[in-house]
């Protein structure tokens, strides 16, 4: 499936960006609309620095070797670098590629191949236009500097379309996007909750307005961690934290219709049989909507301010194993006693039971030894983050373990949790990371770290999960508390209905 032209060209974060192209060809023009100017190594204003003005030619010397240095540096810092000069000297052109690979970052080229005509009217009307001899020697020689541009081991030669450099996981959105629309794939997306910094005397009602507006916007789950003070991926410890099943049975009062679960549920954290009855009560006053996430448990630092004992992993795994059986036996009619490997209950009646036939029982962890495996044993879904290339192994992991264990992989669902700034477009996405970043941080790095594109990056991402094999994801919006963030994520849940 092709993109169309239309389509900006994304080009992954950092990246080195090489224009090429006779004078006047355009490439200022082009490099002030694809980047900040930032990000964008001048000759010309190296000249006017080192020099009398831009249009210094004696200093241009000079001027090369500091944009040598300039770029070398940048890329040593891992900035994406747009090298704004002719571009026409091949040794040059290696020295920056060279520079690239020693430092991992993928380099393209911009090959501007303008009618001589145009170049020449255009340098007519500039300023302080180049020589019209020099010109010819650049238009005639062009040919060759082109043929040569595809032989010299560059990731990408492209012609100067509309592009943007984005972070490395929308990189292969365009095709993906133009696959969703013309053969559009189902994907449940729900919305993660991983802050609650909404003032204490107003977190109740504010995050109803969120859960309620999430619905509106056609998203099938809400989902909260399951801790006790906030974890440091996400912020800091003295920050608000909700208890989970708490939060959840709250939310069951505001809304109609989204699942409600936890990703995850330490299995250290209650007792087994007593999480069983808290699942089934917001089950039955939730109308059917529970989800019960499960996992190890990992926060040592959470369990020893609680003063809650912290087990080895291999005791975490056997125990929960036990839980992986355990619930749904409570859940289920009677109340049989389970001896587990860790667990003994002497009596599982468990009244009300909950709605559903069988609460969705999730494992959150990528462990391919043993979490995946424990999940195609035991449970509806597995939960995983990572990259594309990530999902697409642990998707084959579970499919193997569901095939030894004599399951049909299509009953374990996996699952993707990850955090997406959505913006409408290219300058909206700019101007929210320059307005949420941290102080002094890099805004491609944070860009990067919560996965900042547009509405329809987003789209062609969660399609290349979904063909990856994940049947589920869940989004945590860095500003959540903004209702426009749940309706720029409505746009992209419409996508997939």
């Amino acid at each position: 499936m092709s993109v169309s032209t239309d389509d900006p060209v994304r080009l992954p974060s950092p990246c080195l960006v090489v224009l090429v192209g006779p004078g006047a060809s355009g490439k200022s023009t082009w490099a002030a609309a694809a980047v900040p100017p930032d990000q964008v190594v001048s000759s010309d204003r190296l000249r006017a620095l080192v020099g009398a003005g831009d249009d210094d030619m004696a200093a241009s010397e000079d001027a090369f070797a500091v944009l040598d240095d300039v770029v070398r540096r940048r890329l040593a810092r891992g900035l994406t670098t747009v090298v704004d000069t002719l571009g026409l000297d091949a040794g040059r052109r290696r020295g920056w590629l060279a520079a690239a690979r020693e430092h991992g970052t993928a380099a393209v080229v911009v090959a501007f191949d303008v009618p001589a005509a145009e170049c020449r009217a255009r340098n007519r009307g500039r300023e302080h236009p180049i020589p019209a001899a020099v010109l010819s020697r650049q238009l005639s020689g062009w040919p060759a500097v082109r043929a040569a541009l595809d032989d010299e081991g560059w990731d990408r030669v492209l012609t100067p379309r509309p592009a943007r450099v984005v972070p490395d996981a929308f990189a292969g959105a365009g095709e993906a996007v133009a696959r969703q629309r013309s053969d559009p794939t189902r994907l449940r997306i729900g919305l993660h909750v991983s802050r609650f910094d909404l003032g204490r005397d107003t977190t109740g009602p504010r995050l109803r307005q969120i859960a309620s507006h999430a619905e509106a916007v056609g998203v099938d789950a809400i989902w909260v961690m399951d801790h006790f003070r906030q974890i440091p991926q996400v912020g800091r410890a003295w920050e608000d934290m909700l208890e989970s099943w708490t939060t959840l049975a709250h939310l069951a009062a505001c809304t109609e219709r989204v699942e409600l679960g936890t990703l995850v549920t330490g299995v250290t954290y209650r007792n087994v049989a007593h999480l069983a009855k808290i699942v089934a009560t917001l089950d039955v006053l939730s109308g059917g909507r529970a989800r019960c996430g499960i996992g190890l448990g990992w926060f040592r630092a959470e369990h020893d301010a609680y003063g809650w004992e912290f087990p080895t992993v291999a005791q975490r795994y056997r125990l929960l194993e036990d839980a992986c059986e355990l619930l749904p036996r409570m859940w289920g009619p009677g109340g049989k006693p389970y001896q587990g490997r860790v667990l003994a209950v002497p009596d599982t009646s468990c009244y009300p039971r909950p709605l559903q036939e069988r609460v969705p029982l999730l494992v959150g962890g990528g462990g391919e030894r043993r979490t995946l495996r424990l999940a195609a044993r035991h449970a509806d879904a597995a939960n995983v983050t990572g990259d594309l290339a990530t999902a697409r192994r642990k998707a084959s992991v579970l499919r193997e373990h569901c095939a030894a264990e004599g399951r049909d992989p299509a009953d374990v669902t996996l699952t993707h949790l990850h955090t997406a700034l959505v913006g409408n477009d290219g300058p909206d996405l700019d101007e929210r990371v320059r307005r949420l970043r941290p102080r002094n941080s890099d805004p491609a790095r944070f860009a990067a770290q919560v996965n900042a594109g547009t509405v329809d990056d987003h789209i062609g991402r969660l399609r290349e999960l979904a063909d990856a094999g994940v049947g589920e994801v869940m989004i945590a919006l860095p500003d959540v508390g903004d209702p426009d963030a749940l309706d720029r994520l409505g746009r992209v849940v419409a996508a997939f209905r």
